[in-house]
C-alpha cells in the first residue's frame, strides 16, 4: 500500500465503493492517479512503450490500522513483465509459467514445428490448391477445345451427307468417324479425371496429417486456455472464491474472453482482499496515445471494460456497498416537459439533460412515458426520434401513427435539418468550419460506446461551425446522419475535433451535465406541408 505524499485530511472518505462502469473519480482517486502519473514520468526507460498507450488503475484502501492509502496497477504487462514493485502483481503470472503450462506449451510448440516442417512439402503448401485449380482449368480447356473440334467436324459431316453422290461406304465412314470422336472425348475426360485424382490422392495423406495436427493443436490450446482461466482464482469481499470459468459460465458468451483477469481493476481488488485491505474507491486512466478507432485521451479517466471486466467485477464487488448505477438513477428533478410547439397533429418538447427519450431497462421516467400519460388517445408511437439521455433539447412527438410515419420518412431521407449547440472541453486545432466524416459502429466489447471503424462502420457526417473561441469553445453541429453518439465521437476522436464535449463521461471527462443541446429542428409539417423551424436556445 502506498501512502499519500500530500495530506488528505480535508478530503472526505468515500461513503460507497465506486460503480466502475460509469463514475466520477473521487478526489482521493484523482490524487492517487496524479502520484502514479508522476512515477510514470520518472521512468524514462518506459517512455517509448508508454507512448503507445496503456490503461492504469488506482484503488483507495484502508488497512487494519485505519490508515488510508492506495494501490496501483496496469492492464496487461509492462516492459515485458507482469511484476513491478510499484504496482500490484498479477492474479496469475502468464509470463512465468511452470508445470502443466510449460509441458502443454512445449507440446503445442512441437506441433507448430511439425506443421512448419510439413509446409516445405509440395503437397502441403498453400500452393497445392493453386496447382490443383490450374490442373482442372487445363483439363477444362482441353475438353472444351475438343468439343469445339467435334462440333466443327459434325457440321462438315452434315454438309457431306447433303451430297447426293455419296456411296454406302462413304456414309458408313462418316458414322465411324462420329463414333470415334465420341469415344475419344470419353478417353480425354477419363485421362484428365485420372490425372486430377492422382494429384488429389498423392496430397491426401499430407492434408490429413495437417488436419490432424491442427485439430490436436486446437484441442490442446483450448484445454490449456481453460486451465489458465482456472488459475485465476478471483476473490470478493465476502471471502468467496471463483475461477474465471465459473464466473463467465452464466454469461451469454459462456467462456471468458482472452485477456480476462489481466486488467487493472481485477488486479487491484484481488490484492486488496488477499492482504486484508478494505477497498474504498477505484478509478482507471489512460496514459499515452489513443488507439485507432477507440477514444482514449492521455490522462483521462475511463470506466472499466464491460466485455472482460463486468462479470469479474460484479463478482469481486459482492460484499461491498457499491454506488448505484448512475444510468439507472434519474438525473432530472422534475418530470415536467416544456412544450415549445403544439398543434392537433404533433408537438415539439424540450427534453432536459438526464431524461431518457424512450423507456430503458428500468422504470425510470422517459419522454415516451410522459407523453403516453399526457395523450392516452394518441395512436401509434409518439416519440419520432431520440436524444441521448445526457443530451438536452428538442424532440418531435407525433399524435397519430400517420404523422409519425411521415416524420420518420423525413428523417430517413435526411430531409429534417437539425442544429446542436455544444461546449467543447478545450480549443480544437481545426478550421473555423468544416465537415467530419468518420464511420461509426458499436464497440461491442464496451457498450454503449461507439467507435470509428472504416471497414465495418456506417457513414457518419457532421458539419460544424466554431462560434466562440473561449476556454470552452462554443460550437454548432449540423449532423447529416443520425448515428448513435455521432456528435460525441466526432468531437472527441483524434481524426475529428480531438476535443471532447464538456461533461462527456464516456468520451471525455464527467461534469455536472453533458454540454450538448439540440437547439433547432426544421421539418415539413405532415398535414399542412408548411416548413416549421422550431428553436430552443441552449441553457448554457
Amino acid at each position: 500500500m502506498h501512502c499519500f505524499k500530500n495530506s488528505t485530511e480535508n478530503i472526505p472518505h468515500p461513503e460507497q465503493f465506486t460503480f466502475p462502469f460509469y463514475y466520477t473519480p473521487h478526489p482521493l482517486c484523482k490524487l492517487a492517479a496524479q502520484e502514479v502519473q508522476d512515477y510514470l514520468l520518472s521512468r524514462s526507460e518506459w517512455h517509448e512503450e508508454l507512448q503507445k498507450g496503456k490503461m492504469f488503475g488506482v484503488l483507495i484502501v484502508r488497512n487494519p490500522k485505519d490508515e488510508i492509502g492506495y494501490l496501483a496497477a496496469f492492464s496487461g504487462n509492462l516492459a515485458g513483465s507482469n511484476c513491478h514493485s510499484f504496482f500490484v502483481p498479477p492474479v496469475y503470472d502468464l509470463l512465468n509459467p511452470d508445470g502443466y503450462f510449460k509441458e502443454e506449451e512445449e507440446h503445442i510448440s512441437q506441433i507448430n514445428w511439425k506443421l512448419k516442417e510439413i509446409e516445405t512439402h509440395s503437397f502441403s503448401t498453400k500452393e497445392f490448391p493453386i496447382r490443383l485449380k490450374a490442373l482442372k482449368e487445363e483439363a477444362e480447356t482441353a475438353i472444351r477445345k475438343y468439343k469445339a473440334f467435334m462440333k466443327q467436324s459434325q457440321q462438315e459431316r452434315n454438309e457431306r451427307r447433303q451430297q447426293h453422290d455419296l456411296s454406302d461406304a462413304d456414309l458408313e465412314q462418316l458414322i465411324k468417324q462420329s463414333q470415334f470422336e465420341k469415344a475419344e472425348l470419353k478417353r480425354l475426360k477419363d485421362h484428365w479425371k485420372a490425372k486430377t485424382e492422382a494429384m488429389e490422392n498423392e496430397a491426401k495423406p499430407w492434408q490429413e496429417l495437417i488436419a490432424n495436427l491442427q485439430n490436436e493443436r486446437k484441442s490442446r490450446s483450448a484445454a490449456l486456455q481453460q486451465w489458465i482461466f482456472q488459475q485465476f482464482q478471483m476473490r470478493n469481499a465476502r471471502g468467496e472464491v471463483k475461477d474465471l470459468c465459473e464466473i463467465f459460465a452464466s454469461t451469454p458468451q459462456g467462456i471468458p474472453p482472452a485477456g480476462s483477469g489481466e486488467c487493472a481493476a481485477p488486479k487491484l481488488l484481488q490484492y486488496a482482499y488477499l492482504h486484508g485491505l478494505q477497498p474504498l474507491a477505484m478509478a482507471e486512466f489512460w496514459w499515452g496515445d489513443s488507439p485507432k478507432g477507440e477514444i482514449r485521451k492521455h490522462g483521462y479517466f475511463y470506466p472499466s471494460c464491460k466485455h472482460k471486466c463486468e462479470p469479474i467485477l460484479n463478482f469481486m464487488m459482492q460484499g461491498l456497498e457499491v454506488e448505484p448505477n448512475p444510468l439507472l438513477v434519474s438525473k432530472v428533478e422534475t418530470e415536467q416537459l416544456e412544450t415549445i410547439y403544439e398543434d392537433e397533429y404533433l408537438l415539439v418538447v424540450n427534453k432536459p439533460s438526464g431524461m431518457l427519450s424512450v423507456p430503458g431497462k428500468t422504470d425510470q421516467v422517459s419522454v415516451a412515458s410522459l407523453m403516453t400519460e399526457r395523450y392516452p388517445e394518441a395512436t401509434g408511437p409518439l416519440v419520432v426520434h431520440r436524444l441521448d439521455m445526457d443530451t438536452s433539447g428538442l424532440l418531435l412527438i407525433a399524435k397519430t401513427k400517420e404523422v409519425h410515419a411521415c416524420l420518420q420518412e423525413q428523417f430517413e431521407k435526411q430531409e429534417i435539418r437539425k442544429r446542436y449547440i455544444a461546449l467543447l472541453s478545450g480549443k480544437p486545432d481545426v478550421a473555423s468550419a468544416g465537415f467530419i466524416r468518420l464511420p461509426l459502429c458499436p464497440d461491442y466489447e464496451n457498450r454503449p460506446l461507439q467507435k470509428v471503424d472504416y471497414e465495418h462502420g456506417k457513414p457518419a457526417i457532421t458539419r460544424y461551425e466554431l462560434l466562440e473561441d473561449t476556454a470552452h469553445t462554443r460550437i454548432a453541429f449540423y449532423p447529416a446522419t443520425g448515428r448513435t453518439h455521432q456528435l460525441r465521437v466526432h468531437a472527441a476522436h483524434p481524426d475529428g475535433l480531438n476535443t471532447p464535449i464538456k461533461g462527456d463521461p464516456l468520451y471525455g471527462q464527467p461534469a455536472e451535465r453533458l454540454y450538448l443541446h439540440a437547439e433547432r429542428l426544421e421539418f415539413r409539417h405532415p398535414v399542412t406541408n408548411k416548413t416549421l423551424r422550431i428553436t430552443k436556445a441552449a441553457p448554457f
